[in-house]
């Protein structure tokens, strides 16, 4: 007796179809897994065999063989379960329908109680690739997985309901489907909370709207982390396409709310400056997304970032510049995306207080040195802008006077965005930030005046060619916040500014 069922695997964020073949003929009794299963496919046999047994279905005293094709790609985790249960059934013809437009997802427990599983989302996004009409996902992931259009998702609560259904003695319901609802901002941190710090939220309002990485330096209760705390009641919501990459890290990653299926909110992480390499970046025996990868298409805040390991500030250097990382182990790579605005937020010096104008710095020159030398020059040349943040005099926390809030800063860098998406409209790129070098030359044109002038400064601050880029980089997002088309001279000088604090602490 043989069947075949489809299911899917998960290889990181790739996913692959895997035909589940079973065949049961003569022989001693056994249950063998081929194709590659690692130690939890294995033991879904046992798992399989109490569920049918709380089904009052027992498996023939034969040989039964299953493969789990394509037999040369790893199989982990549990997802398979359901797919092996089903074509146990459909090879003891106890199912007779025809499944070929049907694909299986989910854990089956001992009493068979069907658990979910994490990735769901990609697997049945892929699913729908693949021209698969109807797939069976546990009841929890069912509200997920309904996001995908143009494919029934059923819910299955336990093993005994689903054979049930696929034998035409009861009917499980179609999963509706999922429909996002506008992003909301009312419970974010407003901007009009900040009393003064004008150029501060100039700058933060320039990197939001280029999706340039910003680094803020200044002395204890300036506001810095008061201030990146409020840049995600700026940035402009998510596209649908941004949305479901950020959704599916977050589903492999088991991190996705039931109750809300799918991402529309910019992510923003911002991990304790204990936190390991691996947590960081990714890693693991089974390669998981770090933080900067569940940042992707949102904020990744450091702060303290001095405090944090010199190898885990220096492990940022690949995946800031490339906005992908590829995490390598024995038994496989795989690539996330981690394409994030990098905020960091730190102190001058160990006290806090060097370079302060009223209260006075009780380091030594070797302790500041060796404070801001955790700051490597190749993260520092990264960092897109450099912003010095003042402290706050008596006047302005005690004025009346109303800020700005985050709602009408928020339109200006929706406006810039606009812009932008229209720039690239065909190509891969989303914002100033991620411009290549030919889209720089195309997009951020000079004239020999201007030229001549940006390389006087180039030449005063020493600065490389990475720096050079990122000038231009934001001048351009500063032209399109004032929505002109050249840039101009006022423009690079603000573009300039924004890269020239790093003389006045790190190379002096």
């Amino acid at each position: 007796m043989f069947a075949k069922i489809n299911s899917l695997g998960l290889n990181g964020l790739d996913v692959f179809p895997v035909d589940v073949e079973i065949d049961i003929s003569r022989g001693l009794p056994s249950f063998n897994i081929v194709g590659l299963p690692d130690t939890a496919v294995k033991e879904s046999r046992e798992r399989i065999r109490s569920a049918l047994k709380a089904c009052l279905i027992k498996i023939p005293p034969s040989a039964v063989m299953v493969n789990l094709a394509p037999a040369s790609t790893k199989k982990s985790g549990s997802m398979y379960d359901m797919a092996i249960l089903v074509a146990v059934v459909k090879a003891m013809n106890i199912i007779k329908q025809n499944l070929d437009d049907c694909a299986f997802i989910g854990e089956v427990s001992l009493n068979g109680i069907i658990r979910a599983v994490d990735g769901v989302l990609p697997m049945v996004l892929k699913a729908r690739e693949l021209r698969i009409k109807s797939v069976f996902v546990p009841s929890e992931n069912a509200y997920e997985a309904s996001v995908a259009e143009d494919v029934k998702v059923y819910g299955v609560e336990n093993a005994l309901q689903l054979i049930n259904h696929l034998c035409g003695a009861v009917s499980i319901q179609p999963q509706e489907r999922y429909i996002p609802h506008d992003t909301e901002y009312d419970n974010e941190l407003d901007f009009a909370d900040v009393k003064g710090q004008h150029t501060a939220k100039k700058a933060i309002e320039i990197a939001c709207a280029g999706g340039h990485n910003i680094l803020l330096i200044g002395a204890p209760g300036s506001g810095k982390s008061m201030l990146a705390k409020r840049i995600p009641s700026i940035l402009p919501p998510l596209t649908f396409e941004e949305s479901f990459e950020t959704t599916n890290i977050y589903s492999i990653s088991g991190l996705l709310d039931r109750k809300t299926p799918l991402i529309t909110k910019r992510p923003f992480r911002s991990p304790h400056h204990t936190i390991s390499k691996a947590g960081l970046v990714g890693g693991g025996s089974i390669p998981m997304p770090g933080e900067v990868s569940l940042a992707h298409n949102g904020v990744l805040f450091l702060d303290e970032f001095p405090e944090f390991s010199h190898s885990t500030i220096d492990s940022l250097r690949q995946p800031i510049e490339d906005r992908v990382i590829t995490i390598g182990r024995v038994s496989k790579t795989v690539t996330y995306p981690c394409s994030v605005m990098l905020v960091t937020a730190m102190n001058p010096c160990p006290c806090g207080y060097f370079g302060h104008p009223a209260h006075e710095c009780r380091c030594t020159s070797k302790q500041v040195k060796t404070y801001l030398g955790k700051i490597s020059g190749p993260v520092l040349d990264r960092i897109d802008m450099h912003i010095e943040v003042a402290p706050v005099d008596f006047s302005e926390l005690s004025s009346a006077r109303k800020e700005e809030s985050s709602a009408d800063i928020r339109k200006r860098v929706i406006s810039a965005r606009e812009i932008q998406t229209e720039r690239f409209k065909n190509s891969d790129t989303k914002c100033n930030a991620n411009m290549t070098p030919a889209e720089i030359e195309k997009f951020c044109g000079l004239s020999p005046a201007l030229n001549q002038k940006l390389m006087k400064a180039f030449e005063k601050l020493e600065l490389s060619a990475r720096a050079y880029h990122k000038i231009l980089k934001i001048s351009r997002t500063v032209a399109d916040l004032e929505g002109s088309e050249n840039i101009s001279e006022k423009h690079i000088f603000q573009a300039v500014q924004y890269r020239s604090l790093d003389r006045k602490y790190w190379f002096r």
